[in-house]
């Protein structure tokens, strides 16, 4: 896929470029980035290069991964991060959305901004029908920004990811586009309800 650039009123979502490697190597110093997160801990100089040098181009070279820089405007600081990851293929495919803020930029709703700008591309441009968030049980501030944004909290899943190789307990929550008051590629026929 063609990396592509979103904005909202306030951000830029840009793919992260070789240009932001001292930031990124900055914001992973964070001990709550590199706990709840899958970055290297400790994060180091050549973890930073290789992401924005292998890891990016080649997600959205192979359209496995589309990450991407969270600017306020086109030469603001970097705030966040914000990425959409593929599983499987085709009609298997599954897509989950992960996300960090750097520390003195949160708690101000730009995560949340930007999370619903990659989940409108996401369905827009992309065609998915299903965008999954999930957060080690714990992980209040990521929960709080994919409930900002519409995703249903539909459960915890035991061992349902692993860090640092450990298995551990995750929530998962689904947005959907209809969500969003977007239309979907696929129709939707949802589960009738036991109580009705």
């Amino acid at each position: 896929m063609e990396p592509t650039t979103l904005s909202t009123d306030r951000l830029v979502l840009r793919p992260f470029t070789p240009s932001d490697e001292d930031e990124v190597y900055a914001a992973a110093q964070d001990p709550d980035i590199q706990r709840w997160t899958l970055v290297p801990s400790p994060y180091e100089h050549e973890h930073a290069h290789a992401f924005v040098n292998e890891i990016v181009p080649n997600g959205w070279r192979e359209e496995t991964a589309f990450p991407f820089a969270v600017r306020l405007g086109a030469e603001g600081p970097l705030i966040a991060a914000v990425g959409m990851h593929v599983q499987g293929r085709d009609s298997y495919a599954s897509y989950e959305v992960g996300y960090w803020a750097v520390k003195e930029h949160r708690g101000r709703g730009y995560m949340t901004e930007a999370v619903l700008a990659v989940a409108r591309w996401a369905f827009t441009e992309v065609g998915v029908a299903r965008l999954e968030w999930r957060a080690e049980v714990g992980n209040t501030g990521s929960r709080a920004v994919a409930e900002k944004a519409g995703f249903r909290i539909e459960g915890l899943l035991r061992a349902g990811i692993q860090q640092r190789g450990t298995a551990r307990d995750c929530w998962v929550g689904a947005l959907l586009p209809s969500d969003l008051g977007l239309p979907s590629r696929l129709p939707y026929l949802p589960a009738v309800s036991a109580t009705s």
